[in-house]
This record gives C-alpha cells, structure tokens and sequence, in this order.
C-alpha cells in the first residue's frame, strides 16, 4: 500500500539520512575508482538492503547524474516519491511491465554516462536472484557492473519476500563493492549458466 505523499516526501527521505548518518559504515575499497569518460555504470544492490543501498549510492557517485529503476507497483510510487527527494532521477517500470521501455529508457542513460542503480532482484524476487535483462544490458555494451555487499552487525529483519533489514542506529556496517567482469554471452543458455554462478556467490550477502 502506498503511503501518504507527506511521508514518502518528507518524513521518509529524512529518516533515510538520519539513519544513514548513524551508521558506522566500512567501505572496501574506500574509493571507487571507475572511468567515466565514455560510459556509464549500472550500480546495483539487494532489494532487501535498500534501507542502506540508496543513501550509498547517493554517496558514492555525488556529481554524476544518478538514476534510479523503480516499479510501477504501489510501493514502487513510495519508493519513487522518496526518491526524488533524495536527487535521483526516474526510471518507472521492470522486466514485466513496461519491459522494452525500461531497456530502452537504461540503455539511453547509459549511453549519457549516467549511473543506473537498481535492485536485481526486485521488485518481486526471487529473493537475491540476478535477473537476466541488468546482465544482457550490461554485457552488451560493456558497461561496469558495480555490486554492493551490504552486511549489518545489528538490524531488524522483517519477514517479507525478500527478507527486508532495517539496520539499528549506530549499528556497524560493512560495505564490499564487487566489480562485475562481463564476458559476452554467446547464447542464452551462457547468460542463464552466468546468471546463476553469480546469484549463488552474492545470494547470501
């Protein structure tokens, strides 16, 4: 159910900050060191850690264009509201609805060096699963896939699909950013063998 637009306008983006701020976060490597001179970046974490992920990416790429990939869902509208707030920039929609025009809208980002961030495995699961399209987009161009580990020492584990965590203020935070090496996928078979040899290294992090 969407919340109200004063609280995914204002009270959300707010207690967003707060808690991010509170927390005593690890970054690995402390730079992230990615040429932009003539692509963009897909920047990607579990839908599960958005609680953190947002705010990180946010961090992480301060002067580039960041775009976000949300769905059309009602929680998907809150998420969007909260977003915005937050100085991203919209893509509505996921592999099943509005598809193509999801591909082509990132695709275009792309192509302007900006950073697309999403959940691979949103919004619908399963839970901590690639899905295929982040890695054919990524693949077919090359373009540097970056995923965020995200671990808490003490968070509040909702019990959702996709296992939601809200970190406790102050709690200790490690962060290890992975950078992704694409082969081109000569098949569908190759990209679904990838596919899942890469969920199963990250499905528990």
């Amino acid at each position: 159910m969407a919340l109200s637009p004063l609280i995914s306008r204002h009270i959300l983006p707010f207690t967003l900050k707060l808690l991010y701020a509170s927390l005593r976060l690890s970054v690995t490597p402390s730079s992230l060191k990615i040429q932009l001179t003539d692509k963009g970046t897909i920047f990607t974490f579990w839908h599960g850690k958005m609680m953190t992920g947002w705010l990180l990416a946010r961090a992480l790429f301060p002067s580039q264009k960041r775009v976000a990939v949300v769905s059309l869902s009602e929680d998907g509208t809150t998420l969007s509201d909260t977003l915005e707030q937050l100085d991203f920039t919209l893509i509505r929609g996921s592999s099943s609805r509005g598809g193509d025009e999801v591909k082509l809208a990132m695709e275009r980002a792309l192509e302007q060096k900006n950073i697309i961030i999403l959940t691979p495995d949103g919004p619908r699961g399963p839970v901590n699963q690639f899905k295929y399209g982040t890695l054919r987009i990524a693949s077919s161009n090359n373009y540097p896939l970056i995923f965020a580990e995200i671990k808490y020492e003490k968070a509040w584990k909702l019990k959702s699909w996709d296992q939601f965590e809200i970190p406790k203020p102050f709690s200790k935070t490690v962060v290890q950013l992975h950078s992704i090496d694409l082969p081109e996928f000569e098949s569908e078979e190759a990209l679904r063998i990838f596919t899942k040899k890469l969920s199963d290294r990250f499905g528990h992090a």
